[in-house]
């Protein structure tokens, strides 16, 4: 015979499960339900109602990439992009409407296996600027910076990673670029590992990032969080990279520009592959 304990434990289980059944949305993850202080009050907006693509263009000039891509919104209101046509080799850049110079940045993302995308600061019409890694495939990285141009463009990936089997989204494991070989002290101000990486990363999941954008000439810092890890700090008027030159990336770079998301051009990119993005906000900091 079922005590009364046992009745509303039986009530409650079936409660769970019909409301796990309905849920359409994947498991949430990324920005805890208390963030940082620094992150919290008025000033922010959105910038994807989840409807559609208001607040946002394809790059107005052809670019390193393409054209653009191809972007939609999906029945549960998430946004993605894909190769237009899948697996025609052609990308490019979805940029904001509006431009911007100092500011912070909230946005989930939950990329396919195989894409190499990206977020792009103060990007020009083209789709160049600075880069946020997005490059969730074989030999890469998210949450590092590059400044990507036609003219000039600079790595600046301390580490990259790669499944244990490519057939399983977990797990991943992390080896050195080899290109930091000859990097001295202070190419970042400050960098995780990326064994701290891992441990905070969700590579079948959404993950959240955060980014702050603070600086009025050409050379920006920009600090980045992934899931309240802050993977780095960079500044481009202090970088010691040994392949960076300040003068020649003032010529490519502007103060102002857009919040730009990257289909990277190529047959790398898995036909049929997405990157799916959510939660976007940005508050002004100028």
């Amino acid at each position: 015979m079922m005590n009364r304990s046992s009745h509303f434990l039986s009530a409650l289980g079936m409660l769970l499960l019909v409301s796990g059944c309905d849920d359409p949305e994947p498991k949430k993850s990324g920005l805890p339900m208390n963030p940082p202080a620094a992150w919290e009050g008025a000033g922010f907006e959105t910038v994807f109602n989840g409807k559609d693509l208001t607040h946002w263009q394809k790059q107005p000039e052809p670019g390193i990439h393409g054209t653009g891509g191809n972007w939609g919104v999906t029945e549960n209101g998430v946004l993605y992009g894909e190769q237009d046509p899948p697996g025609s080799g052609k990308g490019g850049l979805l940029l904001t409407k509006e431009t911007f110079g100092e500011f912070e940045l909230e946005i989930s993302m939950k990329p396919d296996w195989g894409p190499c995308s990206g977020i792009f600061l103060r990007a020009n019409e083209r789709g160049e600027g600075w880069q946020i890694y997005v490059d969730h495939h074989k030999n890469g990285n998210v949450g590092h910076v590059r400044l990507e141009t036609k003219a000039y463009s600079v790595p600046f990936r301390p580490y990259a990673f790669f499944r244990v089997d490519e057939e399983k989204p977990a797990p991943l494991r992390v080896q050195p670029d080899s290109r930091t070989n000859d990097w001295p002290e202070g190419v970042y101000e400050e960098t995780c590992t990326g064994e701290e990486f891992l441990a905070a990363w969700n590579p079948d999941d959404w993950n959240a990032m955060r980014i702050r954008c603070t600086g009025k000439s050409d050379l920006p810092v920009i600090e980045i969080w992934v899931n309240d890890l802050k993977t780095c700090k960079f500044d481009a008027s202090k970088t010691t990279h040994p392949g960076f030159d300040r003068e020649e990336a003032k010529e490519v770079v502007e103060p102002v520009g857009h919040i730009g998301l990257q289909v990277h051009k190529g047959k790398g990119w898995p036909n049929g592959a997405r990157v799916f993005w959510k939660d976007i906000r940005i508050r002004r900091l100028d």
